[in-house]
């Protein structure tokens, strides 16, 4: 139940509830008010009959006599008054009144005559006595009702008591209720966010169905995200510390080499010629790896950066994919590998032009560096609907991604799958080149394609077999087809 919902249900039994007690103990007093009315109008109608009998003697109307048998009947529950026939009291038993003689008017003295009648405190009679078919008098009784008025004080203080008990009872239990729904779960919840935010560990409640459980699930769905977050900042921050002592170590050694040769072009004056020219060159090449090397941290520390915004441009697919995949033949024909390209893919597609070449650069780049000698490297942009017939048999199977792909496959020695799971992870390499005197790169070339690529907006999947080779394949975004009419093939053996 909401919580809104469980509030003005409460609201409303607090509201409701003590009236409705009210009104059953008053329907409860109302109905034994009831009941002892009836009961006592025929005890007192039986009483009064008794105490008419004698007030019927016209004798007792006579001025200036004693009434020994009335004195009697009267006492602190019974008032006794006798009237003459003109209204003249002649006896009152109650003491504050006898004193006084009150003319009663003929109105008055006979009015309600033979009624018996009550009020809240007593029943009264009033009738005319004859003697002889002549009036000589009237007596009038009124019999108090001392034993109703307490057991209706004793039961109005009892109900008053009873009202009071549940007005009590609803109020505790409502207390308890909201204290158990409210007070108890958010203090719990405050003192998890407290042990939270001091890095202790937090044990999970169990969430209802309300806004305080979707305050709660909120708060470890927010936890999560914050530990997820603490892990991955903690991760990247080893990842750079791991990052800044590798390429310290990668930089010191082709710098130690340059130092080295540098300081025998200095020291040694008379070089042969051939000599002079290869330490000139070593100089020069482990220059440009060191280049190459801040060129890959630099593009890497960008990509990870949140505000770095890759600007892209419109191109024509079949165009700049036929650029994108030339002029590769030569580092291929060095090593004597045969290099197969196709180009197969129509449409206009957003890009970096200058991005995606060096993602094909280092994927090419990867490729010609574990793919044997007369061994064979295939280039392709295509569509997955519309594969080359050479793409390996696994490859078929276990690919992941449609739509235009661009595809490098190379021959020789495949990635186990273990090293498979983390060769896009930065400094990750599957050989163990990085001691070949830095001939391996930095080993930041795949993260930095698999985030290029994603800010194209696709997708990189790598697949491979250990005794047949590798395949890289990158889904590409194509945000306008003009159809797929036009064929451009390359083949170069």
């Amino acid at each position: 139940m909401k919580l809104k919902t469980w509030l003005l249900l409460s609201y409303f039994i607090v509201m409701i509830l003590p009236l409705a007690a009210a009104y059953a103990l008053f329907a409860w007093v109302n109905a034994y008010h009831e009941d002892r009315n009836v009961e006592e109008y025929f005890e007192k109608w039986t009483e009064l009959q008794k105490i008419s009998a004698v007030l019927k003697e016209p004798n007792l109307y006579e001025p200036g006599i004693k009434r020994p048998q009335v004195e009697e009947l009267s006492n602190a529950e019974t008032a006794i008054v006798l009237y003459r026939n003109d209204g003249l009291p002649l006896y009152n038993s109650d003491p504050l009144v006898n004193s006084v003689s009150l003319l009663q008017s003929k109105d008055t003295l006979y009015k309600n005559l033979f009624q018996f009648e009550n009020n809240y405190r007593n029943y009264s009679y009033k009738e005319p006595v004859f003697s002889r078919n002549e009036l000589v008098g009237f007596f009038e009784v009124n019999l108090a009702r001392d034993e109703w008025i307490d057991g209706v004080n004793n039961r109005t203080w009892s109900v008053i008591a009873l009202f009071i008990g549940i007005f009590s009872i609803i109020f505790i239990s409502v207390s308890m209720l909201v204290n158990r729904k409210l007070n108890k779960r958010l203090s719990q919840l405050m003192k998890q966010m407290m042990a939270f935010a001091s890095r202790e560990k937090v044990e999970d409640l169990q969430t209802a169905n309300d806004e305080i459980g979707e305050l709660t699930a909120s708060f470890y769905s927010m936890r999560e995200q914050i530990e997820e977050a603490r892990e991955k900042i903690a991760k990247e921050q080893k990842e750079k510390e791991f990052m800044i002592a590798a390429i310290s170590h990668d930089l010191k050694t082709p710098l130690t080499s340059i130092r080295a040769y540098a300081e025998s072009l200095s020291t040694e004056r008379n070089l042969p010629e051939g000599e002079y020219e290869e330490y000139r060159g070593i100089i020069i090449n482990k220059a440009n790896y060191m280049q190459h090397m801040l060129d890959d941290l630099l593009m890497y520390t960008l990509l990870q950066s949140s505000t770095y915004e890759m600007e892209l441009v419109q191109v024509e697919g079949c165009e700049f994919f036929d650029m994108l995949l030339s002029d590769y033949e030569p580092l291929c024909y060095e090593k004597n590998i045969t290099l197969e390209v196709q180009s197969e893919i129509e449409g206009i597609f957003n890009v970096n032009p200058k991005q995606l070449m060096r993602v094909t650069d280092n994927l090419m780049s990867n490729a010609i560096q574990h793919t044997p000698k007369e061994g064979f490297i295939w280039l392709a942009v295509v569509s997955s609907d519309n594969l080359p017939k050479w793409v390996f048999p696994f490859v078929t199977q276990e690919m992941q991604l449609d739509g235009p792909l661009l595809i490098v496959q190379n021959g020789g020695e495949g990635i186990d799958k273990e090293e498979l799971e983390h060769v896009f992870e930065p400094l990750f390499q599957a050989d163990i080149a990085r001691s070949k005197k830095g001939e391996s790169g930095t080993g930041l070339g795949l993260s930095i394609t698999k985030q290029i690529i994603e800010k194209h907006g696709g997708k990189v999947q790598m697949l491979s077999h250990k005794t047949m080779g590798t395949c890289v394949i990158c889904k590409l975004s194509k945000i306008e087809g003009i159809g797929d009419g036009n064929e451009n093939n390359i083949q170069n053996d």
